[in-house]
């Protein structure tokens, strides 16, 4: 009998329907958005890495920010350049499930990382006069290496549960690979991978949610009842742009879990909510937590300015018989 599992390494990708005279464009357009992208968030983590001021509790809660959105984002537009510029709507498997599982790497960082990110700020707006003792160096460390950990546990079994079933088919119906799209490759059943990844899902939000509604509510009672003006301001300042940034990624993360449950939604719509959470918050991290953060700020410019110094002195002027000239 013939077997009617699929055992094919090659997986078959959703046609982009690029006209050939859009190609170019549209490639310009996708190298364009990862260059911003992976310069924006390298300038930031070298000015916390090479500014030893920048080395304090919330810069290095920080600095996990944009190394989590460059794995996000280099897994989705290096694959998709790729794509582009072969016009190969084919992938191997296992790179598949590697950009899957980076993907998903992403997401659960990002959740996981604001989180803590709001804990530090509880913890220094709330109880400023036990942050030194509370927010130690081998303190933040702990919980660092608790949300790559968990991060990394959480995702590792929601791919082993993937990977264990046999696959019957070969066509990918999203922009990109993720575990929604791999498994409806399954030929089995997958009550279980179904019930993991919704647990994934009420976890990360239940104690994203949890977390920083408690800590922004008491971040709040404590700007409304402290007496000086200006750090009630600059408190408000941080909840401000902490918030934007969780509530851009809870708005457009719900929005694309509801759409692979809505069957009849448009596939465009579909691929341009999921493709959302791999573009807006990688461009915009940068610029709200590095840019408007005057430590920061000014950091990021001495950065730069001392890049421009050494590209200047590669220009070594030689006299030669009274004249200058450039080598």
């Amino acid at each position: 009998m013939e077997n009617p599992f699929n055992t094919s390494s090659t997986l078959a990708l959703q046609s982009f329907n690029i006209p050939p005279e859009s190609v170019i464009p549209a490639f310009l357009f996708a190298s364009l958005s990862y260059s911003i992208i992976f310069f924006c968030n390298l300038i930031l983590i070298l000015t916390i890495v090479l500014h030893k001021n920048l080395h304090q509790p919330k810069h290095l809660f920080l600095l996990n920010m944009p190394v989590n959105d460059l794995i996000g984002s280099s897994a989705f537009f290096l694959q998709l350049i790729k794509e582009i510029v072969t016009d190969s709507r084919s992938m191997e498997h296992w790179a598949c499930v590697a950009q899957a599982f980076f993907i998903h790497i992403y997401a659960a960082g990002t959740v996981l990382i604001l989180t803590a990110m709001a804990y530090d700020r509880y913890v220094a707006i709330c109880l400023p006069l036990k942050y030194n003792a509370i927010m130690t160096y081998a303190h933040v460390v702990r919980i660092i290496s608790a949300v790559w950990v968990c991060c990394l546990l959480l995702i590792g079994v929601l791919f082993y549960l993937l990977l264990r079933l046999p696959r019957c088919r070969s066509k990918i119906t999203q922009l990109y690979c993720d575990n929604p799209s791999l498994l409806s490759l399954v030929c089995a059943n997958t009550a279980v991978n179904n019930i993991y990844g919704l647990g994934i899902v009420a976890f990360t939000q239940v104690l994203a949610n949890g977390m920083i509604l408690y800590t922004y509510l008491q971040i709040l009672v404590a700007c409304f009842l402290s007496k000086r003006s200006d750090t009630k301001a600059k408190a408000l300042q941080t909840c401000a742009t902490h918030l934007f940034v969780f509530l851009l990624l809870e708005c457009l993360g719900l929005f694309t879990i509801i759409s692979y449950r809505v069957k009849n939604l448009p596939q465009n719509f579909r691929t341009f909510l999921g493709s959302s959470t791999l573009i807006f918050p990688p461009t915009l991290n940068p610029i709200v937590y590095g840019l408007k953060t005057q430590e920061i700020r000014a950091s990021m410019v001495t950065l730069l300015g001392w890049q421009h110094m050494l590209l200047q002195n590669l220009y070594v002027p030689f006299s030669i018989n009274g004249a200058f000239t450039d080598v």
